[in-house]
């Protein structure tokens, strides 16, 4: 016998499948993980609404995210799929659950850390170089230097451990 509490509800699964759905950048995380996946909600005349946030405005795998969400959905059988962007509020790398820091720092990709925080109002000007330590994600040494700003994606930088020698990407705070 099926009783209420082990049937799972349609909006439930329905966003436990748009959870599962890998980010096309970095497959090791789930959208979910990522942040990015926003929210799943149902009409009146059942439409899932999939609701996605890019980690910035020019992301070019956003295309790809909401295209593999709406797939997922109709290939679990819900006939009517809307994905919304939401760009309020925006992506901030903070929202990175701590799954997705250990999937990372696992695949030898160091997560970022706290994201900048700004004041409403004007932007004081800093001409120093920004210091920043990266710990290294394959032995954990603090002695890192960053070899290029930009890696694979626009997301990730490049950088080397002077420690183990290996090099490792690293996601920027956003």
């Amino acid at each position: 016998m099926v009783t209420g509490a082990t049937v799972e509800t349609d909006l439930r699964r329905a966003r436990r499948i748009a959870e599962q759905v890998p980010d096309p950048e970095l497959p090791m995380l789930t959208l979910a993980d990522l942040g990015v996946l926003r929210g799943v909600e149902t009409t009146g005349d059942g439409t899932v609404v999939a609701s996605l946030t890019p980690t910035y405005s020019g992301c070019p795998a956003m295309a790809e995210m909401r295209a593999d969400v709406a797939a997922r959905l109709r290939g679990a059988g819900y006939a009517r799929v809307e994905i919304r962007t939401v760009l309020d509020p925006p992506w901030t790398s903070d929202w990175i659950t701590a799954e997705g820091r250990r999937k990372l720092t696992e695949h030898g990709i160091a997560p970022p850390g706290a994201a900048p925080r700004y004041a409403t109002g004007p932007v004081p000007l800093v001409l120093t170089p920004t210091r920043r330590t990266v710990a290294c994600p394959l032995c954990g040494s603090a002695d890192t230097e960053e070899t290029s700003r930009f890696a694979a994606t626009s997301c990730k930088a490049l950088w080397r451990c002077r420690a183990c020698r290996e090099p490792f990407e690293y996601v920027k705070e956003i």
